[in-house]
């Protein structure tokens, strides 16, 4: 008797468990993706060959546009809800906790003492639009950076405290010098420069050691 055979079929795939594995996948990176918050100036920095990475926590920023105006903010909430109760207590501010909590969210601030109630008192929209005419640098004492300098470092006493400055391509010294001397008040000598990052020249010793870094490795 002739062998019966059976019926050949194409061999089926179910993708749904890929298809979850990669909605997980997507809804984790959505979750955990941390998105860089809407700065109220625009700071053009100038281009530089580094091999130091900037930190990114346990920061305290101050910011210069082209124009001069001066910036101040920090990564930390725990840190900056310390700073801005320091604040509102030594300098009087009479902020309530929504206006302080209002502070604690904000990605930077720029305005004098006396304006700081009326700008935290706007609701997150209206302080995207506002422009902030800056925090007054311009006296021997560094002007009120000074203060937001001193209760930073209160803040993060007993902890390392990274300053960074990022000033635009067109600041000019004066205003730069006025930051510094606002540092210097506080016996802080050592700060790190924000810069656009540009590639090592081709044969120094950065170089080699950055291509080595992504693989590449010296040629010989």
């Amino acid at each position: 008797m002739p062998k019966i055979k059976a019926p050949k079929h194409a061999p089926e795939n179910d993708m749904t468990p890929f298809v979850d594995v990669a909605f997980l996948i997507l809804s984790f990176f959505m979750l955990a993706t941390k998105f860089k918050p809407e700065e109220p100036v625009e700071v053009k920095t100038p281009n530089s060959v580094s091999s130091a990475a900037v930190p990114e926590k346990d920061a305290f920023m101050v910011s210069i546009d082209k124009n001069g105006r001066v910036f101040v903010s920090m990564d930390n909430p725990e840190f900056k809800q310390v700073l801005i109760d320091n604040l509102n207590k030594t300098r009087n501010l009479g902020l309530t906790n929504a206006e302080i909590k209002s502070f604690v969210n904000a990605p930077s601030v720029g305005v004098p003492f006396n304006q700081l109630k009326s700008l935290l008192g706007m609701d997150p929209e209206q302080l995207k639009k506002v422009n902030q005419p800056g925090i007054p640098v311009s006296d021997s004492l560094g002007g009120e950076l000074n203060y937001w300098v001193r209760d930073a470092l209160v803040a993060y006493q007993g902890r390392k405290l990274n300053l960074l400055i990022k000033a635009d391509n067109s600041t000019k010294y004066p205003a730069f010098k006025n930051v510094l001397t606002a540092f210097k008040k506080n016996d802080q000598n050592k700060f790190l420069l924000i810069t656009a990052p540009e590639d090592a020249p081709a044969g120094t010793a950065l170089y080699v050691t950055r291509q080595k870094q992504v693989g590449g490795g010296e040629k010989k």
